[in-house]
């Protein structure tokens, strides 16, 4: 397959490789492939980086079938496609599925992505691979922002590149300067039907609500930029005056005996 990409997706691609130096010299890279617009259109645009950069590296492909009863998954589909860009694929089960069912008192997505991680740096530290790449975009980024603030109360999100010191790999996100409405246009450049979610909770979960909700600001709040804000507001340079951290009780007492009468 020729790789054909716009000059703006390509600029964008580019700006995250090289300002967070993603990609270096005999990288072994796998991708996380879900069959989904996002992690479809990452493997075409690193499969184009590895045509157009004066780098030496190495990409594979995997899917993990969370073995969701009565889910039609059609992998065969995703290899395809991957292979017709030079890229090896391998799918691997995972009972992700039985596992929820085990541990109905925890969040859903929270356990698929704990295991789905889990499989794929386990597989890229058995097969030699020192990278694993995710197909994370801005607005992925944006909305974990705002569910750390509502939902456990810190200001975080997750980082274009992260290293894990457990297994030595290091975790990519080329994609984090693209919008999710440019990988739905990017997807169609190829032809590709992106392949349905086999997740039963697909489209219910916290991140569709914060999802909706910065789309209803965006449409209800008159604030120019809204969206654009929130993205600057996860740089750390944003970072304003804040309180100061809570003390507990003992680094209190001192203070508390000399407020009380006696």
């Amino acid at each position: 397959m020729i790789q054909n990409m716009p000059q703006l997706y390509f600029s964008k691609l580019m700006r995250a490789v090289v300002e967070f130096n993603m990609i270096q010299d005999g990288d072994h890279i796998l991708i996380g492939v879900s069959g989904g617009k996002d992690s479809i259109f990452l493997v075409y645009a690193l499969a184009t980086l590895r045509q157009r950069l004066h780098k030496d590296f190495r990409l594979s492909a995997l899917t993990i079938n969370p073995m969701f009863p009565d889910a039609h998954f059609d992998t065969a589909r995703i290899g395809a496609f991957c292979e017709s860009l030079g890229v090896p694929y391998e799918t691997i089960d995972v009972d992700i599925a039985g596992t929820i069912e085990q541990q109905p008192d925890k969040s859903p997505c929270f356990t698929c992505a704990f295991f789905r991680r889990g499989a794929v740096n386990r597989y890229a530290k058995e097969h030699g691979m020192n990278k694993v790449a995710y197909a994370h975009h801005q607005d992925d980024a944006v909305e974990t922002f705002l569910m750390n603030i509502f939902y456990s109360g810190q200001v975080a999100t997750f980082t274009p590149v992260t290293y894990l010191d457990r297994t030595g790999i290091t975790v990519i996100r080329p994609l984090v300067y693209f919008r999710e409405q440019e990988m739905r246009d990017a997807v169609k450049l190829h032809g590709f039907t992106p392949e349905p979610s086999p997740c039963p909770h697909d489209g219910n979960t916290i991140r569709q609500t914060v999802k909706e909700l910065i789309a209803q600001l965006e449409t209800d709040v008159p604030i120019p930029d809204l969206y654009d804000h929130l993205a600057a507001a996860m740089r750390k340079g944003a970072v304003g005056e804040l309180w100061p951290a809570a003390k507990s009780r003992k680094e209190m007492r001192e203070t508390y005996y000399r407020y009380k009468k006696h």
